[in-house]
């Protein structure tokens, strides 16, 4: 009996000595440059809200850190049939604490840097571009406008589970254009629509919250205008984000933004990247009109 407890034993320590310590390697990939450029345009302000946030990746595990740009510029207008500005404006930007990343109209120029509201309008062309560790960005949108929003109420449906929360949304489309709106709901939760079958139309439909909300708890939903690009890119992006894959799975396709590497080339009409396709920053540049509501859960 006692040979069989020491057979027993030894076993077990066996197993636990054939313990290896594996070491997974994972990619390595060069460090880019992300970019959050998304600027709301509120029109009953006077000036645009303009910060646009710089970060770099990291390694795998690690989060997103803010970077220093050697320069940001913010340039708008009309442009001509011949690709030329009319009324060329400027906004030069800085970073508004060291080391935070993020860059706005610089308050110490000598000439007010600061967009106004006005300049925001269908037509306009709004170009940034960045320096960033000897490399040249650049990104060009056109002024996206939106519709308000008619109505924003709490509704008593679900989905798939009894503690989700709906919201009904109700807004009318412009009839004059094809429209892309791309809808926030906070908490990092957004939606995209297009007016492909209610143009020109009152339409409504449902959102669901999958955690619940409690009463009392105000939330904030805001429609924001969208070029057919950003609403694109919201859309994938939207898609690759709600999977449920986990971090590990490999993405279904790479989120690239507008926002291109033109370090050494001299004529703007290919700075898309054709013939240099790993040549990018991630993130997206969109100048867009918004507007929100309120709504208090009961």
């Amino acid at each position: 009996m006692k040979e069989r407890i020491l057979l027993m034993l030894f076993s077990v320590l066996l197993l636990f000595s054939c313990e290896d310590v594996i070491d997974v390697e994972l990619p390595e990939d060069e460090n880019r440059l992300v970019v959050d450029g998304l600027l709301r345009v509120d029109k009953s302000q006077e000036f645009v809200d303009v910060r646009i946030t710089l970060r770099e990746t990291s390694n795998f595990f690690d989060e997103n850190q803010p970077t220093q740009a050697e320069s940001a510029l913010i340039y708008y207008g009309v442009l001509t049939e011949d690709n030329l500005f009319e009324n060329l404006a400027f906004s030069y930007l800085v970073e508004e604490e060291p080391g935070s990343g993020v860059y706005v109209p610089n308050p110490d120029f000598t000439t007010d840097q600061r967009i106004r509201t006005a300049s925001a309008e269908p037509g306009v062309t709004f170009i940034l571009e960045i320096t960033h560790k000897g490399k040249r960005y650049f990104a060009q949108t056109m002024y996206a406008p939106a519709v308000p929003i008619d109505d924003l109420e709490q509704g008593d449906g679900t989905l798939f589970e009894d503690d989700e929360t709906e919201i009904i949304v109700t807004f009318t489309d412009n009839p004059d254009l094809d429209n892309f709106y791309v809808f926030d709901f906070g908490y990092g939760e957004f939606q995209t629509v297009e007016d492909q079958f209610f143009q020109g139309q009152q339409f409504q439909f449902s959102y669901f919250y999958d955690d619940s909300l409690t009463a009392g708890q105000d939330i904030s939903v805001s429609i924001l205008g969208a070029t057919q690009d950003f609403y694109n890119y919201m859309d994938l992006v939207i898609e690759q984000t709600t999977d449920t894959g986990g971090v590990f799975q490999t993405p279904v396709a790479t989120v690239r933004g507008n926002i291109f590497d033109i370090t050494g080339l001299d004529n703007i009409d290919i700075s898309d990247n054709v013939g240099r396709p790993n040549e990018y920053a991630l993130g997206y540049f969109a100048v867009v009109q918004e507007y929100s509501q309120t709504l208090t859960i009961e």
